[in-house]
């Protein structure tokens, strides 16, 4: 790469690699989320999407052959095929830069230089963990929810039985899959089963509000319309609803919603403190069981979770967890006040875990504890062949571009130092993956990932 155009003093940092080095420190600082994706190669260009097929199995075979139809040379056996499911992954651009003038800086323009690349890689980090985070939690484009989608409440109580009934997040109640593994609206399908309340009723539309008062993050307040009308005792202000492919979502105490969550009393250590609905291995152990349950495989031997560290505070006054670790109170565990790795849960604390408002126990906390295939990257698969210029300095770091522009301004004196990456995330789902092919699993469309609300 050319370098003759920049400035004398900043030209050994970047012949011996300084630069780069600084921008991927930054990248490195704190990966969390985007760690669990599997990256892929995205073939299409900025702002297009594309639909992708994943191959679900065959149910296994336990009626044994029919001696008297083994005939003829289909000897008496119906073809069958695997189902399918698709899923839509989209990439968009992503970037920022900032400047450096060579004169304003002085003697410290070196520092300056090596600041700025820095900073720049730490952004470039948050920036793509808080879209995957958020593809996580809030679901894509084309989509059928993220991990919290599906599990919601009701608002506002119904006065008498009506088909109409407002809640908190439609996430999870607008799309489905029909029976060719396509993602449609459920207005276009023969409805979506949802239980509200204690009994369960058939969705057919779902209409967002036009002014947004949801409190989940990255909510969507709404109208859910079913094909009857729903009981006054089902509708009560609160009542969970719930999706029947919506994804496991976890509480402490098996509370129902987010709103029933039990704030602790008392003070902590004395006879008359009650933990309340905070994080405990128990919550943990039961995300666990239902991911082993659907066979999702782990992380390099281990699930991972993702929480915060208020959540991490939780989990070291559970009493288990200190039974667990009773006789060991010297171990790196608790010297360093972060869990590595117990029971089969590697526990990864993080600062871009989502938080909510209180609703009038506490904030509210959310972790995620998830395995292999959660996550989908895509990466454009032309950004390491933008060509090189005298002009600029490109460097592809984990696929995100850095790019230093040499002064082009009237005075010589501005350097502009920028990075950008071309990519997206999804969430495949696993539907096709049922009862009559794994006994064990569930319904819901995500399988790989559980989260687990506590205070």
């Amino acid at each position: 790469m050319a370098i003759d155009n920049f400035p004398a003093q900043l030209q050994p940092i970047i012949q011996q690699g300084y630069l780069a080095r600084e921008f991927t420190a930054g990248l490195q600082s704190r990966i969390a989320f985007r760690a669990i994706a599997d990256r892929e190669i995205f073939p299409n260009r900025i702002g297009e999407s594309i639909t992708k097929t994943r191959k679900g199995l065959k149910a296994p075979v336990t009626t044994p052959m029919n001696p008297s139809q083994n005939t003829n040379f289909d000897n008496g056996l119906t073809p069958s095929s695997w189902s399918v499911e698709q899923y839509t992954l989209s990439i968009n651009q992503y970037g920022d830069t900032i400047d450096l003038n060579v004169v304003s800086e002085g003697v410290g323009i070196a520092d300056q230089f090596l600041a700025n690349a820095n900073t720049n890689g730490i952004q470039a980090l948050q920036s793509l963990d808080r879209i995957a985070r958020n593809t996580l939690f809030g679901g894509g484009i084309g989509g059928v929810g993220g991990y919290i989608g599906g599990n919601t409440r009701v608002t506002t109580a119904l006065s008498a039985a009506g088909a109409d009934v407002a809640v908190d997040d439609i996430r999870g109640f607008l799309s489905l899959l029909n029976s060719s593994g396509q993602v449609v609206s459920v207005g276009q399908s023969s409805g979506m089963t949802v239980t509200v309340g204690s009994n369960a009723y058939t969705l057919i539309t779902a209409t967002a509000d036009a002014v947004n008062v949801s409190t989940a993050p990255l909510g969507k307040s709404g109208t859910l319309t079913f094909s009857t009308s729903v009981a006054v005792s089902d509708a009560v202000a609160g009542s969970p609803v719930v999706a029947s492919t919506a994804p496991l979502v976890l509480r402490p105490n098996n509370r129902l919603t987010t709103a029933q969550l039990v704030a602790p009393t008392g003070n902590y250590g004395s006879s008359t403190y009650v933990p309340g609905d905070t994080l405990g291995i128990q919550t943990v152990l039961a995300a666990v069981a239902a991911l082993r349950m659907n066979n999702v495989p782990t992380i390099d031997g281990a699930y991972h979770c993702y929480l915060d560290d208020q959540q991490m505070l939780g989990l070291f006054r559970d009493g288990d967890f200190k039974y667990l670790y009773r006789g060991a109170y010297g171990s790196d565990t608790y010297r360093a006040g972060s869990v590595v790795e117990l029971l089969g849960v590697r526990f990864i604390p993080t600062t871009e875990a989502p938080l909510q408002a209180s609703l009038g126990a506490g904030v509210i906390h959310r972790a995620i504890v998830c395995g292999q295939g959660a996550l989908i990257e895509g990466d454009y698969n032309g950004v390491v062949e933008i060509p090189d210029s005298d002009r600029a300095l490109i460097e592809n770091l984990d696929g995100i571009m850095m790019i230093t522009r040499e002064p082009l301004d009237r005075l010589k004196q501005i350097i502009a130092q920028s990075w950008y990456w071309i990519g997206g995330f999804a969430l495949p789902t696993d539907a096709t993956v049922n009862p009559s092919i794994i006994p064990t699993s569930t319904n819901s469309y995500l399988k790989r990932g559980v989260v687990i609300e506590s205070l």
